[in-house]
């Protein structure tokens, strides 16, 4: 099975994570990048509010195209206990019919999102196979 790992990472726990990951499994990684990103008080200020409705954000097209992989692994920071606008607009955009593992990085390692991501997941044709909350 083909693995990407994928994540979006704002001050680089979710990507020492995900880099971790795609090395232990030899896999593919890509970054998730905001079209344009914001400084860090504002995008925490205005993300955390766009998180808890569960908006988006524009993204950079990927580097790498998910729709050639059979599996997919997320890492992602939790904003306001939920994911970010930009990983929000990811999950948007998954190619239907992935395998996807989601893994959810934050200081208290909880989050509230699981139901709202599997929905997501689960709309756009794709398997959750694993949800996490990990501490960083």
């Amino acid at each position: 099975m083909k693995t990407l790992v994928i994540f979006y990472s704002y001050t680089g726990h979710a990507k020492a994570r995900a880099q971790a990951l795609a090395a232990q499994e030899s896999a593919d990684i890509t970054e998730i990048a905001d079209v344009c990103r914001p400084g860090k008080f504002k995008a925490y200020l205005r993300g955390c509010f766009a998180a808890i409705r569960g908006k988006e954000w524009p993204i950079k097209p990927p580097d790498i195209d998910a729709a050639a992989y059979d599996r997919l692994i997320l890492f992602s920071p939790v904003w306001a206990s939920n994911p970010p606008p930009a990983v929000n607009a990811f999950l948007a955009q998954l190619p239907a019919g992935k395998h996807i593992s989601v893994n959810m990085v934050s200081k208290s390692g909880k989050s509230v999102c699981k139901d709202r991501v599997e929905a997501v997941v689960k709309a756009r044709d794709c398997t959750l196979e694993s949800f996490e909350d990990l501490i960083n």
